[in-house]
């Protein structure tokens, strides 16, 4: 049986309401998602009912919709779990139906999650990543009460945003987090970015000291990193598990396989709980990475991103609604004009 299309067969005007998903609005949901985005949509997860339908089942993503009294789906919206850190949750796969578009329902199903899904559920922080070509749903963000910690240079492909013809060239994101639940932890600076983390630290999150990150590697730690790609976007995600002395050739071994696969942007997660956090950060300076921000609990301690492209980023794309957020833009730029001798 084909899918509805949701242009065609759902009146406009109707009233809705915001709610659980329930394996009944799998169809509506995926309808929904061409209808807005295409058939090509890259998380199949939101096209495909039944993987849909599995997905919440095992609680990796906790959907919300917005449904009319007819049981159509206009709107949609999820926390997905895509970090190391299993209680922590993003916010993604945003959707609302073009006729739908002009009320608040775009601000409810985001908030719905947090307020809702993430206390029903266990989880304890949330994270999103508002798209840097328009500032919508950043004004959405900081409506909410998200906070800014980083910047993802160049995630996303322009080929993702055809339909609606809203991005020239490669798309960057802003990580942004809400803690719902907090943890005490020390946190470790590397010297090189004391200045852009203790802009990124004070008042916006609690429990956390924060020291100087002065310590060599560890002799008896074997290096270990898990990568993940992402095909679509020709991004590699490595996460940095252990950091040993053979962290180098460990990771330099991890990079020319992403870059054997042809991707253009690979992003690194290191845990700021290690006091030779420092260490690394020099280690992948000298490869060429730069500083994305801060990564609150992304390991439950919190983490930081260093990425690098293999090209010069879109700089000129990126849009920011908030000054805290064009700030953490400043230091990001300067840290890669400074690998290249300040150009």
């Amino acid at each position: 049986m084909k899918d509805r299309e949701p242009e065609s067969n759902i009146d406009p005007g109707q009233s809705w309401e915001v709610d659980f998903f329930r394996p009944e609005d799998a169809r509506g949901v995926a309808s929904l998602f061409r209808v807005v985005y295409g058939d090509d949509y890259p998380i199949k997860t939101f096209i495909d009912p039944q993987r849909l339908v599995e997905e919440n089942a095992a609680r990796r993503t906790l959907s919300s919709v917005a449904r009319t009294p007819k049981g159509d789906i206009v709107g949609h919206a999820a926390l997905v779990r895509s970090a190391p850190f299993e209680r922590l949750f993003e916010s993604a796969a945003g959707a609302v139906l073009p006729a739908y578009r002009r009320g608040s329902m775009g601000t409810e199903l985001v908030a719905h999650g947090p307020k809702v899904s993430a206390k029903k559920f266990g989880v304890e922080v949330i994270f999103g990543e508002p798209v840097c070509n328009h500032v919508g749903m950043q004004k959405v963000a900081h409506l909410l009460g998200w906070v800014s910690y980083a910047l993802e240079v160049d995630l996303m492909p322009a080929e993702a945003y055809a339909k609606e013809k809203s991005a020239m060239g490669r798309v960057a994101v802003l990580l942004d987090f809400k803690e719902l639940h907090c943890r005490p932890q020390k946190v470790y600076l590397p010297g090189r970015y004391q200045k852009t983390l203790e802009f990124i630290y004070p008042g916006s999150l609690e429990n956390r000291e924060l020291a100087s990150s002065s310590a060599g590697l560890p002799s008896q730690t074997r290096t270990r990193i898990e990568t993940q790609f992402f095909d679509f976007a020709k991004v590699a995600r490595m996460a940095v598990q252990e950091a040993g002395a053979d962290f180098e050739p460990a990771f330099k071994k991890e990079e020319e396989s992403a870059l054997g696969r042809g991707v253009v942007v690979i992003q690194v997660w290191a845990k700021l709980s290690w006091p030779w956090v420092g260490e690394v950060v020099e280690r992948l300076r000298a490869c060429g990475y730069f500083i994305g921000g801060a990564l609150p609990r992304w390991f439950d301690g919190d983490g930081l991103l260093m990425q690098k492209m293999t090209g010069r980023p879109n700089w000129e794309g990126i849009q920011l609604y908030t000054d805290r957020a064009r700030k953490i833009l400043d230091f990001v730029k300067e840290d890669w004009a400074g690998l290249r001798g300040g150009r």
